[in-house]
């Protein structure tokens, strides 16, 4: 069948033993991190073929009977396509995000940008809407950093996103978001163009060999906090600041009592910085060589919010719109992740 053509059974039980054949060394546990890197893709692995054979096995039973001309199991083999076209849809996503982090934890970072106050409120906006969709989608949320704005809104946050595919789905957000509306900040009560950059980075494993950091290429500066959180977090100096030396990266978290896990957070965006600026780097060279035009520019939007004169959210890489603003800001995102899993 064509449909299990696009499931790499070969390739993925092949990928099974060669990993199940590491575990049988005698040193295997010598390095317990990158241990429990390969068991986690072992455990990956046999989940993700246990899926797909479950699957295949029904689809088969119910071909057998509805071969067999039974009408007494008509409406329950109706029933049950219903759910194998469901599930097969979710199981095609998940062949769509075959990237070597898409398995993975995200860092979703929003930062306002031109329009003042009117795109720190819309930084909010995307910040609910983003919190939101993955609340739906069951993940586990934690604002490692958050920068509130003068009169109103945001000026950037850091969101840690925990759960199988947060990445892979996330990354489908990076770039340029626009919202066109009248102003709530303006006494004329005249139209705005607000802009919001979302970035979304994998959380890159501190033994990952892509990304090396030395001890002595670090910059760390400890202060108090600062915005909301109470006397405790006034009080002491938990903020962490990290400058990374030979690239000029600076990132900062404040948002846990502990300084510790402040440092912890910072590390993880710092990771996840370096590994997006090594992937761009490579992009660069790549588009050199085939000879094609990169732009240098910040980036013009991915999508458009538009709330007056009318209503229409249109992402500009797919095409794909909607005319239920509402619904999307309150999470309703995935109709525009799956359009540009299938363009890409």
């Amino acid at each position: 069948m064509i449909l299990w053509s696009i499931f790499d059974w070969e390739g993925k039980n092949k990928s099974l033993k060669e990993l199940e054949k590491i575990t049988e060394k005698n040193d295997f546990w010598s390095e317990p991190q990158h241990a429990q890197q390969i068991m986690k893709q072992i455990s990956d692995l046999r989940d993700e073929l246990k899926t797909w054979s479950a699957l295949k096995e029904k689809i088969n039973a119910y071909l057998d009977i509805a071969k067999s001309g039974d009408s007494s199991f008509f409406d329950e083999i109706l029933e049950e396509t219903v759910n194998i076209s469901s599930q097969l849809e979710r199981l095609e996503f998940s062949i769509l995000l075959d990237g070597p982090y898409d398995k993975g934890n995200a860092l979703l970072s929003i930062n306002s940008g031109a329009g003042g106050t009117d795109a720190q409120d819309w930084a909010e906006m995307l910040m609910r809407m983003y919190l939101r969709w993955a609340e739906k989608s069951h993940f586990h949320l934690e604002i490692i950093d958050k920068s509130d704005g003068e009169e109103a809104g945001i000026k950037s946050v850091t969101i840690l996103v925990e759960g199988k595919y947060a990445y892979g789905y996330l990354r489908t957000e990076k770039g340029v978001h626009r919202l066109v509306r009248l102003s709530p900040f303006d006494a004329a009560h005249r139209r705005h163009t607000s802009f919001v950059q979302v970035e979304v980075l994998p959380e890159v494993a501190a033994e990952d060999p892509l990304v090396e950091i030395s001890p002595d290429d670090l910059s760390i500066e400890i202060y108090k906090s600062s915005g909301a959180g109470g006397q405790n977090v006034q009080k002491n100096a938990t903020a962490i600041r990290i400058t990374h030396k030979p690239t000029g990266i600076v990132v900062s978290c404040q948002n846990e009592r502990s300084q510790v896990q402040n440092r912890e957070n910072a590390l993880k965006v710092l990771r996840g910085r370096l590994f997006e600026m090594k992937l761009r780097e490579q992009e660069q060279k790549l588009s050199q060589l085939r000879g094609e035009y990169q732009k240098t520019e910040w980036g013009s939007q991915i999508r458009s919010y538009v709330l007056h004169p009318y209503q229409m959210v249109k992402d500009h890489r797919t095409d794909m719109e909607t005319g239920n603003v509402q619904a999307v800001l309150d999470g309703e995102i995935d109709p525009f992740i799956e359009a540009y899993l299938k363009q890409k």
